[in-house]
């Protein structure tokens, strides 16, 4: 259909064709004797496994066709160095190099700077979980890897920590039914505790309990600042009656608070 057609770096997605397992094998098998045709529509076979990778940084702010390109590279990268021999589907390695490759541009191009030092640490450290993984068939331990690399646990930590991407407050982190969970729903704000939010509420139900004019006293005296004097000119009394319209209010108040 031509309307479902879509198109990323010249590539119309709707024909790309979906290789069979038998298929990725055979022509894995020709692509690492020196078949370059081999290779090529193995690459071809597999641009669906790069499209759905990039769908995870959507949000990041990067042109697609640009993830779309370095994903293509970690894919070729991960079909050179694939191993027939393993009991692994092709496409369970693949993700991996591809989302690798994606997450080493995006650091690349990390308007947040980190120093040469700890960038190489980190670059160290997530060669060293890739080969580890891959080897272990499990996702490695801090220790193993700064093991593997030969520095401390701290800062295998500290540097991969430095080079995370920085993310957006409404960046989705959960979906239920369509109610999408972003980031700032899961930070606490430390400056507010629970006996502020439960006091403000107690103060909203007071109010709520007084006469219009007396909530207008209170407000104006206590929210916005203004002395009995500017309230009296402001609502047309004299300022007897608001100060005694002002401590019935907060007499009536204390009863909630």
């Amino acid at each position: 259909m031509a309307g479902s057609k879509v198109e990323i770096c010249g590539v119309d997605t709707s024909r790309l064709p979906i290789l069979s397992h038998e298929k990725m094998r055979e022509l894995l098998a020709r692509a690492q004797s020196g078949d370059e045709s081999a290779r090529d529509e193995l690459i071809y076979g597999n641009l669906r496994l790069v499209l759905s990778v990039i769908q995870r940084f959507q949000n990041r702010g990067e042109n697609p066709d640009d993830l779309f390109q370095v994903g293509c590279i970690g894919l070729m990268k991960a079909l050179d160095n694939f191993d027939l021999t393993m009991n692994v589907r092709l496409s369970t390695y693949c993700v991996p190099m591809i989302i690798g490759e994606i997450r080493r541009y995006l650091r690349d191009n990390n308007p947040i700077r980190v120093s040469r030092s700890m960038r190489d640490v980190a670059y160290r450290a997530l060669k060293a979980r890739e080969t580890l993984a891959v080897q272990n068939d499990r996702e490695p331990a801090i220790s193993e890897i700064a093991k593997e690399i030969g520095v401390q646990e701290e800062d295998v930590v500290l540097a991969l920590e430095a080079i995370q991407d920085p993310i957006s407050l409404f960046e989705p982190v959960y979906m239920n039914g369509g109610d999408a969970i972003c980031v700032m729903d899961q930070i606490r704000d430390d400056g507010a505790s629970e006996d502020d939010w439960v006091r403000d509420l107690s103060i909203k139900t007071a109010m709520s309990k007084l006469k219009k004019r007396e909530q207008s006293i209170i407000r104006q005296r206590f929210f916005l600042g203004k002395t009995q004097m500017e309230v009296a000119e402001e609502i047309g009394i004299s300022q007897a009656q608001v100060s005694r319209l002002e401590k019935a209010a907060l007499a009536q108040m204390r009863k909630y608070v």
